[in-house]
């Protein structure tokens, strides 16, 4: 559940006002971004032995069971080192068992919990662990360069991935060319992935496409499909529908660290703020009280605002509403669009944080 401070009860707007997202314009230097590369506040807690697996789906027991012993497989010395683990191989460049796994799975069932788990459970220094998504390890190359950030993460244990984006065939080349040159050094990597623009309609899993997309990475990982329904939607209530903007609004008065900003225009300065900054765009927030939701007019608008989604679910950042319902977001050409697959996890994101919300409004 979110932290943030609720309302016992009516009363006056408070004489501070609160934030506006629309008048922040973060920047983010190149050290931050690498310090950051750790799991998201959401999953700072989360372990295997936190997950719980749904007992009717037997992959998803088997896989805590094989992440486990991967984790602890990476003890010791480096593997390009005099101390690394058989099961690495003789040769850092031609190991003889896989030096990666690959979660496939659809979206909700826990992937990147396990992902955090394996990233806790590796018997590392965080300094020598690194976890982002794709999108961040991409900027991650933007700032730094591309020689400067294998030299960067050469010397790291483990390298965890999630969502890697099988969508933008250039951005795959180059982290695929990136990931060729760490596993050469001895890092070991894992990885979750979306589904191909076009391809969720033919199944839920990714794994064929995702070994295809990484050509000649594909040898390195293991995948371990994970079958489940999504999480966030078992025997928990509905969405709460949209509150009034004078509630959004008073809510915004009177909590705390929030921010309230009228969602046309927040879509307008995200085109404005580089993704990679969504997350600085975000900290220090308690709650984000939105006014006159309304659908998202184009689907550039619409990518910017699943990562916003994505960084505000990390962050456990309740988010209050006034128009319409999340599911209502996108259109349905969007829906059974090529991107789908996001766009239905934003959804999903953003129903669980609008229902950690519902305690902000005064009763």
């Amino acid at each position: 559940m979110s932290s943030f401070t609720a309302v016992p009860g009516p009363g006056p707007i408070a004489e501070t006002a609160p934030l506006s997202l629309c008048a922040l314009e973060p920047r983010v230097p190149a050290d931050r971004l690498v310090a950051e590369m750790v799991p998201p506040p959401r999953f700072d807690s989360v372990r295997f032995d936190t997950y719980v697996p749904d007992p009717n789906q037997p992959s998803q027991t088997e896989a805590v069971k094989i992440l486990g012993d991967f984790a602890a497989g990476l003890g010791g010395a480096h593997a390009s080192g005099s101390g690394k683990r058989k099961w690495f191989g003789k040769k850092p460049t031609t190991p003889s068992t896989p030096r990666g796994v690959y979660l496939d799975g659809g979206y909700g069932v826990g992937k990147t919990h396990l992902l955090a788990s394996l990233w806790h459970d590796t018997p590392a220094a965080p300094g020598l662990k690194a976890f982002g998504t794709f999108v961040e390890l991409t900027n991650l190359v933007g700032a730094l360069g591309f020689q400067q950030t294998v030299r960067t993460l050469s010397g790291h244990r483990l390298l965890c991935i999630d969502e890697f984006e099988l969508d933008d065939p250039g951005d795959t080349v180059l982290v695929s060319s990136l990931l060729s040159r760490l596993v050469e050094a001895g890092v070991a990597l894992a990885a979750t992935s979306n589904t191909l623009p076009g391809k969720l309609g033919e199944g839920r899993f990714a794994s064929a496409d995702f070994l295809r997309e990484i050509q000649g990475l594909s040898s390195h990982f293991r995948p371990l499909r994970i079958d489940g329904e999504d999480y966030r939607h078992r025997g928990l209530p509905d969405a709460p529908p949209p509150f009034s903007e004078e509630q959004v609004t008073r809510a915004a008065y009177a909590t705390e660290g929030a921010s309230l900003d009228d969602f046309p225009a927040l879509l307008d300065h995200l085109a404005r703020v580089h993704p990679s900054r969504y997350g600085a765009l975000t900290d220090g927030l308690r709650a984000v009280c939105l006014t006159e939701v309304q659908p998202v007019p184009d689907q550039s608008t619409a990518l910017r605002l699943v990562v916003l989604a994505d960084r505000l679910y990390d962050r456990e950042v309740p988010v209050l509403a006034s128009g319409l319902p999340f599911d209502r977001l996108f259109s349905e050409e969007m829906l059974n669009g090529g991107y789908r697959k996001k766009y239905f996890r934003a959804i999903s994101r953003l129903t669980a944080l609008a229902r950690d919300a519902k305690g902000l409004v005064a009763q």
